[in-house]
């Protein structure tokens, strides 16, 4: 789910490049299937808040021992509001929505972020062009075609959740680009996620929840693979791309994510989704392609 953010270099494919395209696409489709197995132990704003401090404690720990320079208190503010926004509120709602609705059903309404970036974007002045108003209408038609689908209809809480993911992580993710700087390289991702992981333990111990224990097998396996694949290596790979390759590219998994979702949600969790839904899914994903092709259309000129 992360940030859509400014054009930068080339977009040639590069075995680096590459790498880090197979991680956002395959790692983060996967993801949501894992989130789902670790709700089987690990209650949604526990299990991501752990997940996010573990990873993000590690990752800081991994940059101190290069020598690099910790956060500014101005960068760790920042970091705390935007790892609120983007973490707190865009993976725990995401975690929140999971208990009720299905896996490919959430990632599928979740494409719909980069239009929600584009429209917090006109608060900047910053105007979308031709094919990207035209994805923003196709992206949204598709979202409420989505909504009267089996699955959200069946669970009004899960819709209010993954609605209010989807515009905080949006926001997180302009504001990030456009006014709250955090620090240079992984040090600002490992802010971010300590930051983020401790507002979901707040939230974890405000609303009383209790993992079950001991957990089981597949949930601590699945939270493991959260840290590692989805947290460290996939996130990183993410951030890697902003700088190496163009915005349309990085942001390319929006309309990979959903298809690998859902896919492994009926094949692997035995989800349920109807062929309406299947059919609201590719209209969101035609609204993706045509917003990207609208921002790499901006780019070049």
């Amino acid at each position: 789910m992360t940030a859509v953010v400014a054009a930068r270099t080339s977009p040639a494919l590069t075995p680096l490049v590459t790498l880090c395209l197979a991680a956002t696409w395959l790692v983060w489709g996967s993801t949501y299937l894992a989130i789902k197995y670790a709700l089987v132990s690990f209650p949604p704003f526990f299990q991501m808040g752990t997940r996010f401090l573990f990873a993000g404690g590690l990752l800081l720990a991994w940059q101190c021992l290069r020598g690099k320079p910790l956060p500014t208190g101005r960068e760790w503010r920042n970091a705390l509001v935007v790892g609120t926004l983007m973490l707190g509120g865009g993976m725990g709602g995401t975690a929140y929505a999971e208990q009720t609705v299905g896996s490919g059903l959430v990632v599928a309404f979740i494409a719909v972020v980069p239009l929600m970036i584009a429209a917090f974007n006109l608060l900047w002045g910053v105007y979308p062009t031709r094919w990207e108003i035209a994805g923003i209408v196709v992206g949204l038609c598709g979202v409420l075609m989505l909504t009267q689908g089996a699955g959200f209809q069946a669970s009004p809480a899960g819709l209010a959740a993954i609605t209010i993911a989807c515009v905080t992580w949006s926001l997180g993710s302009v504001l990030s680009q456009r006014s709250l700087p955090m620090a240079s390289g992984a040090t600002g991702f490992a802010s971010e996620m300590l930051c983020g992981g401790a507002v979901l333990m707040v939230l974890s111990l405000a609303s009383g929840e209790t993992p079950r224990w001991p957990p089981q097998p597949v949930a601590v396996a699945a939270w493991a693979y959260l840290v590692v694949f989805g947290s460290l290596i996939a996130f990183n790979a993410y951030m890697l791309l902003l700088g190496r390759a163009s915005a349309a590219l990085a942001s390319s998994y929006t309309f990979v994510n959903p298809v690998i979702a859902m896919l492994l949600g009926v094949a692997v969790a035995g989800e349920h989704i109807t062929g309406y839904e299947w059919l609201a899914a590719g209209i969101v994903l035609c609204g993706v392609v045509l917003m990207l092709r609208g921002t790499a259309r901006r780019a070049r000129s």
